[in-house]
Formats: structure tokens, C-alpha cells, sequence
């Protein structure tokens, strides 16, 4: 039997997860009322049940105080019934820019601002989220990316630490992204744009590649750089840390630090047991 408790921040996608478990063969029940929630456990468990696989999930809702969810799930685990926690959160950015798409109003401040409800309900779930035994920071993940991640956990068994890392190209003169925890300035390479016959294309192109490779430094730098990281994330890992957003930079976005982004991506995705996703800000 494998039973995953899914809950999290309001917006930080449950509900996504929930119907790519169910997809995946899990029997799912959403929001289940405190009192039911050890009666359903101990159906599920009984001899002979024919479930092998369940999702309940749970979040934080006006007829159902979160301090009851976390004490009965606490009383299960002493009777013996075995579950894991799966946490989806976002940055606060995220989730209100994905309130304001939908318009719809938080649950924990229905009449006030999202800002509000946001911190409170972070504040709800500050207990279960330490204890969770999984969490997915869906800021800059796709659904696909995220589908991926809770299949190699939930469907392939394979091993997750909970740090989600996110490559990002950018380019300079837009801004750096908001949300990078690390910036890397790839300037000193060559500039495509600069030869006719590379300026319309991209670094997903072989021929900016190639360009871009040419130069010795190119090597050097993602070697080093890839070096780095795999000394730095399993400390990440250890402090907790559950989220990592690698910026590349260049001047417009399009050329170098696609290129490099890429490279990093392909170097990373046997550095450990992460998650990874890239995104290009300013491709075209």
C-alpha cells in the first residue's frame, strides 16, 4: 500500500497533482472532513482491499481547522498506518499573479488581499510542511515538467531529495530574473548576433552552438561551473532548501546564454537525485 497525503499552499497546485496521480493509476479523495480522515485510512488498509494505491488530499478551508488535520494524521502514524506527505507550494509572486489570472479570492482571507491570505496560510502550514516528506516548488515548473517529477517519485520509485532546480536563459537588458538564486554572466563568450549569418537564430540552433563552443572558454567556464554544483547541491539539500533557480545571462537572451543554459541542463541531469526544468525568458 502507498498512501500519499497531498496538501500545500492554495495555488501552489494540489489540484494539478492530484489528477496526474489519479491519471496514474491512484484512487484519489480531495478534502475529506477531519472526522473521516482515520475512518478512510483504516478502510483502505483493511485486509483484502484491492487498492494498492491512494491520494488523499487535504488544504487549508474555512470548515476544516488545519491543527485537527495535523493531529489526526499524527494519531494515525502512532497506530501504525504508514503515508507520506507531498507539499506543493510556490513563491508568493507566483501565486498571486496566478490569483489574479483566475480572480478568484484566497480561502484564508476571502474578503481581504491575496498578500494577506497568502502569509497567514503560510503560517497554517508552516508545521506539516517541515515534516512533509516531499516538496515541489511549481513556481517555474510546466505541468509536463511537473507530471514528470511526481512519476519518477510516485509511479517509478526512484529517489527525489526535494530539490527542485530551474535553469533559466535571460538576457540582461531586460532585467535579471526576480527569482534567481544564482546569476551567471556569460558576456565574455563571442556574440553571434554580431555574424550575419547567426544573428536570426537561437542557441537551441546547431550553428550558434558550434559558434559559441568554438571559443576555448565556453569549455572551461561549464566545466567549472558544473563543478560547482555538484559540490553545492547536496548542502542545499541538507539546509532544506527545496527550490534553486540557476540564471544565465547574456545581453539579449537569444544566443549565449541559451547555448549555456542547455549545456548546463544536459550536465546536471545526472548530478543527483533533483528535479530539473529550463526555461528560456527571452527567447523569441
Amino acid at each position: 500500500m502507498r498512501f500519499v497525503v497531498v496538501t500545500g499552499m492554495s495555488g501552489g497546485g494540489k489540484a494539478t497533482a492530484i489528477k496526474i496521480l489519479e491519471d496514474a493509476g491512484y484512487y484519489c479523495v480531495d478534502n475529506l472532513p477531519v472526522r473521516l480522515i482515520g475512518k478512510f485510512m483504516e478502510l483502505v488498509y483493511q485486509p483484502g482491499n484491492d487498492v494498492s494505491r491512494v491520494c488523499l488530499g487535504l488544504d487549508v478551508r474555512a470548515d476544516q481547522p488545519f491543527v485537527y488535520v495535523e493531529e489526526v494524521l499524527e494519531e494515525l502514524r502512532t497506530r501504525g498506518y504508514a503515508y507520506e506527505i507531498l507539499f506543493m507550494e510556490a513563491s508568493d509572486e507566483t501565486l498571486v499573479r496566478r490569483y489574479k489570472e483566475t480572480r478568484r479570492s484566497h480561502p484564508v482571507a476571502p474578503r481581504g488581499l491575496v498578500e494577506d491570505g497568502i502569509a497567514r496560510e503560510r503560517e497554517i502550514l508552516k508545521q506539516i510542511r517541515s515534516s512533509a516528506d516531499y516538496v515541489i516548488d511549481t513556481s517555474n515548473l510546466l505541468v509536463r515538467e511537473l507530471r514528470e517529477q511526481l512519476l519518477k517519485i510516485f509511479v517509478e520509485d526512484k529517489a527525489y531529495d526535494s530539490l527542485m532546480i530551474s535553469i533559466q536563459s535571460f538576457g540582461f537588458k531586460n532585467g535579471i530574473p526576480a527569482d534567481a538564486d544564482l546569476v551567471f554572466d556569460v558576456r565574455f563568450l563571442p556574440n553571434p548576433y554580431y555574424v550575419d549569418r547567426l544573428r536570426h537564430l537561437t542557441g537551441n540552433d546547431k550553428e550558434v552552438q558550434e559558434f559559441v563552443n568554438a571559443c576555448p572558454q565556453a569549455g572551461t567556464f561549464m566545466d567549472k561551473l558544473t563543478d560547482m554544483l555538484r559540490f553545492l547541491l547536496p548542502y542545499y539539500v541538507e539546509e532544506g532548501k527545496n527550490s534553486l533557480v540557476i540564471a544565465i545571462g547574456c545581453t539579449g537572451g537569444q544566443h549565449r546564454s541559451v547555448t549555456m543554459a542547455n549545456q548546463l541542463y544536459s550536465a546536471l541531469q545526472g548530478a543527483g537525485n533533483y528535479g530539473l526544468s529550463i526555461h528560456h525568458r527571452d527567447l523569441h
